[in-house]
């Protein structure tokens, strides 16, 4: 998959595509019906299969200082889209000049004239623009009066259910990462690089690799059946854990850390990236007397998250990574 961070001057190779046009955090099963209704075309079309995303999220950028709500990191985003099978994926800056640009603007000057677009698949409540002041209509108005296609995607249902990232991240607080993960259609993540802790897990023989939470949703407090997932490296492969997100009451901390422990692992992996996978819910965050009691406890979460990924509702096959193929 292509990255392009500008619409002008692009390569002819990579203009004329279908392209699909959303925010798509947590890129769940809701958004992969849409792409995958586009790469259909793309597909019969013999073009190129095309999402474009804004970063960071308007929402972020109008209000800087609100908790973090994100699903999926940008990096994870464009991991799973390019698992999905999407060619070109556009990531434009959302700042003063895009914030302020007239919808009408958005479609000519850059699906147009910058991207030569052949047809434009959107949500039904998608919108763009100044003050969002475009929706589906006036892309299609605008798609008979310039002449590309539009197509608009209802809502996406599994019987009286729909797939929306706020029920997802309803979910996540409350600590159902199973329902999460059924509805995303792919296992929830973090990825990050490992940190340098206190190395206060190491005195009571339950080292941990520490990740920052920074710009994810905050799942509810606690501890997690988890997999590890190291992509180089001595250790490279997926590996089974369990792991704590929470500020550490025990130790007086106020930082929010995600705290995982690896079974049977002893390799030195400071600074190396690590996608964590939640799988299921053991506790909530509680705070202990001290380290005996924090120790007695960690025993059993290790044993509760072993018996939890043995479970054949939680083995990673259960909910594959999405692929484009899957929906053709």
């Amino acid at each position: 998959m292509k990255i392009f961070r500008h619409y002008e001057n692009l390569p002819d190779d990579v203009k004329g595509s279908v392209i699909v046009l959303g925010n798509f955090d947590g890129f769940h099963k809701g958004h992969q019906a849409v792409i995958a209704r586009a790469g259909k075309l793309a597909k019969d079309m013999r073009v190129s299969l095309s999402v474009l995303v804004l970063e960071p999220h308007p929402l972020s950028y109008f209000n800087p200082t609100q908790e973090d709500f994100r699903l999926t990191s940008f990096r994870t985003k464009a991991h799973l889209m390019e698992n999905f099978g999407v060619d070109n994926l556009f990531v434009l800056p959302f700042d003063q000049k895009l914030s302020s640009m007239a919808a009408q603007d958005f479609v000519i000057d850059i699906l147009l004239e910058g991207m030569g677009v052949l047809h434009v698949f959107v949500g039904y409540d998608y919108r763009f623009g100044k003050a969002r002041g475009g929706g589906a209509n006036l892309l299609q108005q605008m798609g008979h009066r310039e002449q590309f296609g539009v197509s608009i995607v209802e809502k996406i249902m599994e019987g009286d259910h729909i797939y929306s990232s706020s029920n997802i991240r309803q979910a996540l607080k409350a600590g159902d990462v199973r329902g999460s993960a059924e509805r995303l259609g792919h296992w929830w993540h973090v990825e990050g690089h490992v940190m340098h802790g206190d190395k206060r897990g190491r005195t009571i023989n339950f080292p941990t690799a520490n990740l920052s939470m920074a710009g994810y949703i905050k799942p509810k407090l606690g501890v997690y059946a988890v997999r590890i997932l190291i992509d180089r490296g001595p250790a490279q492969g997926m590996w089974n854990g369990v792991a704590n997100v929470g500020k550490r009451p025990t130790f007086n901390k106020e930082d929010l850390v995600l705290e995982v422990h690896i079974f049977d692992f002893d390799h030195d992996i400071y600074e190396l990236s690590l996608k964590v996978e939640f799988v299921d819910f053991i506790r909530a965050e509680q705070k202990f007397d001290g380290f005996e009691a924090l120790k007695g406890q960690i025993e059993k979460d290790c044993g509760t998250a072993k018996k939890m990924l043995q479970e054949p509702k939680n083995q990673q096959s259960f909910i594959p990574m999405p692929r484009l193929e899957d929906y053709l």
